[in-house]
């Protein structure tokens, strides 16, 4: 359940440049200062699994020339592979041998190693080198990377506020005689019906009615409709409650476990990863699915390539018998970038992370002019080029800082693709997390022993295990480390509504 990184990559490759906005600077073709000549740093970043053009890598390539040259850095860059990344991190950690910067996306990691001293107070060299990054990020957002009173890391934001939508093939519904299903019994019709009834009309049994990925992955606006999400804190009588333990997630087990009994729910899921999800959906084996926002343009758009009849539409989600519905939002924070403690090189990491905030548009979108260009007030871009550099978000992700107001504007220009307007539904049905405060101690120690209690939920969808096996997971997650968590994220809690009582704000 826990979002690893190669669960981000596909996330962070293509969704870093959908949502930004239009004044670049040019490319430059000089190099005012000389690699020989210039500051060096270390860093270590995830390549979000991108690839580079022939004759380049993640230390030759245009856009960390781009840095470098505005700079007069020069910028040695470390990618360990994405499949493992969080664990050379901890590698990379314990090897005595530390880079200038780590950029880190598990929040518990880097309570971790900030409770053990390992990195650096960042308050002065901010105060210092870091006036886009003070300007351009919120403070309740520095609150978040503080501990002691200390800034200990810069944040990267995130720039949408969720990611999951449902969308079907009206040409299905047409065929099996259905409409767009809004309540969560018309959905389970509509799931029997692409299944059963032959909705690509070939006379064949090859449909599947719906398909999730591994470890629940595409799932949550079913869980929505039942008014829970899972990893999610909900308040329940004035207190927090974790939502993999709430009755309401018990109920939308038998949801799915219905589903898979009765064959409408793909035998395959527990071992779907991306790539297989989208080879579904582009063969035209799937015709509804929980889509990410931006699948319009990828896997949807391959469907209607392949069978020019293909109609998708987004669909209104899921809505339990209490009006229930909704999707788990983003963390406002996606990446911490660190400095080592004993770092001598600190001063040079934060002019470069100030530059990226301050001139990230550039690294966003592209250089003006070769990627994109102005015409008569809209963006025009040029798809080819823009997918050939996508390769820049390994750098621009370093430090986001999203623009809202010229976010349309700039997903407009990359097609008819309905991304703003799909980012707008998610963004009006996000079911908030109530617990937002760093890491609590028990969370750090046990937050891997509960997620591999996880399988236990596909255990039940599968009907490897009763639907009541899920009261026992329940004490078990008590017994293991959950008990101990809510007891600390309700004090963190009390102690929010107490400061918020007082009109201090957050703390």
């Amino acid at each position: 359940m826990k979002k690893k990184i190669q669960g981000l990559a596909i996330i962070f490759g293509i969704a870093f440049f959908l949502c930004s906005g239009c004044t670049l600077i040019q490319d430059p073709m000089s190099k005012p200062v000389p690699k020989s000549k210039a500051e060096k740093i270390n860093i270590v970043i995830s390549n979000l699994g991108m690839t580079f053009p022939p004759g380049m890598d993640e230390n030759d390539n245009r856009y960390l020339n781009y840095i470098e040259d505005r700079i007069g850095i020069d910028i040695q860059v470390n990618t360990p592979p994405p499949e493992v990344y969080d664990e050379k991190l901890d590698v990379i950690m314990s090897s005595g041998n530390l880079p200038d910067m780590l950029h880190a996306y598990e929040p518990v990691w880097f309570d971790n190693y900030v409770k053990q001293g390992a990195f650096m107070p960042l308050d002065d060299l901010i105060d210092q080198y870091g006036p886009h990054l003070k300007e351009k990020i919120p403070g309740e957002v520095w609150d978040r990377v503080k501990y002691g009173g200390k800034i200990y890391s810069v944040p990267s934001l995130s720039e949408v506020a969720g990611v999951e939508l449902m969308y079907a093939r009206q040409d299905w519904l047409d065929r099996v005689g259905l409409h767009p299903p809004v309540t969560l019994e018309e959905y389970y019709e509509v799931i029997r019906a692409f299944t059963e009834d032959d909705p690509d009309g070939n006379g064949m049994d090859d449909t599947i009615g719906l398909t999730l990925t591994v470890n629940l992955g595409r799932s949550s606006p079913f869980f929505g409709a039942f008014g829970v999400q899972l990893n999610t804190w909900f308040e329940r009588e004035g207190k927090l409650v974790n939502g993999n333990i709430l009755p309401e997630t018990k109920e939308a087990l038998a949801f799915f476990a219905k589903l898979y009994q009765e064959g409408f729910l793909d035998r395959d899921f527990p071992l779907n990863l991306q790539n297989n999800l989208y080879e579904k959906i582009e063969n035209g084996t799937v015709g509804l699915f929980s889509a990410a926002w931006y699948d319009t343009r990828g896997p949807i758009a391959d469907n209607m390539k392949k069978d020019p009849n293909a109609h998708w539409i987004a669909l209104e989600f899921p809505t339990g018998e209490g009006g229930q519905k909704g999707v788990y939002g983003k963390d406002i924070i996606r990446g911490y970038n660190v400095i080592p403690a004993g770092s001598s090189n600190a001063a040079s990491v934060i002019k470069m992370l100030d530059f990226i905030a301050n001139d990230y548009k550039t690294l966003k979108l592209g250089f003006e002019n070769e990627i994109w260009r102005w015409e008569n007030d809209h963006i025009v871009t040029d798809f080819g080029k823009h997918d050939e550099h996508l390769y820049r978000g390994i750098y621009q992700s370093l430090v986001d800082v999203p623009d809202p107001v010229l976010s349309k504007q700039r997903l407009d220009s990359l097609g008819d693709f309905q991304l703003y307007n799909n980012l707008e539904m998610i963004k009006k049905n996000t079911i908030k997390n109530a617990f937002y405060g760093i890491p609590t101690p028990a969370m750090s120690k046990y937050d891997k022993k509960l997620e591999g209690l996880n399988d236990t939920f596909t255990k039940i969808i599968m009907g490897l295990e009763p639907i009541d096996s899920f009261d026992r997971y329940v004490e078990r997650w008590k017994l293991e480390g959950g008990e101990e968590i809510t007891k600390e994220v309700n004090e963190w809690y009390q102690a929010q509504k107490r400061t918020e009582a007082s009109g201090g704000g957050t703390e």
